[in-house]
């Protein structure tokens, strides 16, 4: 398992995705660890080096004595990075993360290349509410306090619903080291970055939960997307942990906030197109494209490839199937076998065709679907002779 040893803290961290992407730093609430993050994963991991971590007193990361101070877990970071060289990066953290989040920006601004401020505050006010909290555990360790934490983590409705993450987020939290979670609430107790966030440059998101009763809109997100040069607000149907509550829409989010947009969507097309069809494909469309078919290429390219398949709101997997579907239900056959070979050569499984065809036959009939499994049967066929 991958540890640093970090100013007297060994400290657990994860690199995951393909060397020379953009990294992005991942940072999670007090009272998680760094797998709160695992439903974005998937779908950011085409575009950015993930880096997760266990913050001091979390998850794998040792639990040190004493009060701990944002400037403390936020030294803590840029002290990883600095570990493995990594001159840059963008930064999205959630609650406790997203102080720490604003102590980096602040402090390392050539360091940071965007930001993301989720459900959190400049400050974490009022104190009593921390220091009831520190007294109820002192008193009676993580349990005393675990279901105060899932009502602010969540929303009613979730929590009615079984929301399989609860069970998840609940066992992490009782199984968090008191000494390093009172050791966090401290820091956020005594934090105050009401005259740092002018000092904050990069672009910033500022995600909000509707139903955070932990950090509301009014009094902490207001306040981040008021007074950070710049800042984008973003607001979400969720309670405090809404990168769980409302995982889809969070990660949307991010990705339409951190991706740059094409500059050119014909050569984005044409990059798409090629990663979706194949070169070879591609090679025999363009060498067979005439002037009075031109136009209609570059239109086909440019919008359906360049702006369609690039948006980064569903993966390429996702839009394979969905291509199939559509394009059974309206018998556009030579459509549905191009985008089968191609799927078949890169991502999709049999098992994924099989699905594919059965919701067909039930919304589509029954004619589409066998003529789909014939064409597929056929691909197959052709497919393992080859």
């Amino acid at each position: 398992m991958p540890f640093a040893n970090i100013h007297n803290a060994r400290m657990f961290y994860r690199m995951e995705g393909n060397a020379g992407l953009p990294v992005l730093i991942l940072s999670h609430s007090i009272g998680t660890d760094h797998a709160m993050w695992d439903p974005q994963v998937e779908n950011l991991l085409p575009h950015f080096q993930i880096f997760r971590y266990d913050t001091r007193g979390h998850g794998a990361s040792d639990a040190t004595p004493g009060e701990y101070s944002i400037q403390m877990l936020g030294e803590d970071i840029l002290a990883l990075v600095d570990g493995l060289k990594i001159s840059q990066f963008a930064f999205c953290g959630l609650s406790l993360g997203g102080a720490i989040g604003q102590w980096v920006a602040a402090h390392a601004p050539e360091r940071v290349t965007h930001l993301v401020l989720a459900d959190t505050s400049p400050q974490f006010v009022p104190r009593t509410n921390w220091e009831a909290r520190i007294a109820a555990v002192l008193q009676g360790g993580m349990p005393a306090v675990v279901d105060l934490a899932m009502q602010r983590f969540f929303s009613p409705d979730t929590l009615a619903q079984r929301n399989p993450h609860l069970a998840s987020i609940r066992s992490v939290f009782l199984g968090t080291d008191p000494v390093g979670y009172l050791g966090c609430c401290a820091a956020l107790r005594d934090m105050n970055h009401g005259d740092l966030l002018r000092q904050i440059k990069a672009p910033t998101l500022v995600i909000s939960g509707d139903r955070d009763v932990a950090t509301p809109w009014s009094g902490h997100g207001d306040r981040l997307a008021l007074e950070i040069p710049g800042a984008k607000a973003f607001h979400i149907a969720a309670a405090h942990l809404s990168n769980l509550e409302r995982p889809h829409s969070f990660t949307t989010a991010l990705l339409e906030f951190l991706l740059p947009k094409p500059s050119d969507f014909l050569q984005a097309g044409f990059e798409m197109r090629r990663a979706v069809l194949g070169d070879a494909h591609v090679d025999r469309a363009i060498a067979n494209t005439t002037e009075f078919t031109r136009e209609f290429q570059e239109l086909i390219t440019r919008y359906a490839w360049g702006t369609i398949w690039s948006r980064p709101e569903l993966d390429r997997r996702t839009r394979r199937l969905l291509v199939l579907a559509i394009t059974a239900s309206l018998g556009r056959w030579e459509e549905f076998a191009l985008h089968l070979r191609a799927g078949l050569a890169s991502d999709l499984e049999l098992c994924d065709l099989k699905e594919v065809l059965l919701q067909t036959a039930v919304y589509a009939g029954v004619p589409a679907a066998n003529t789909g499994f014939q064409i597929t049967a056929e691909q197959i066929k052709k497919k393992d002779e080859g």
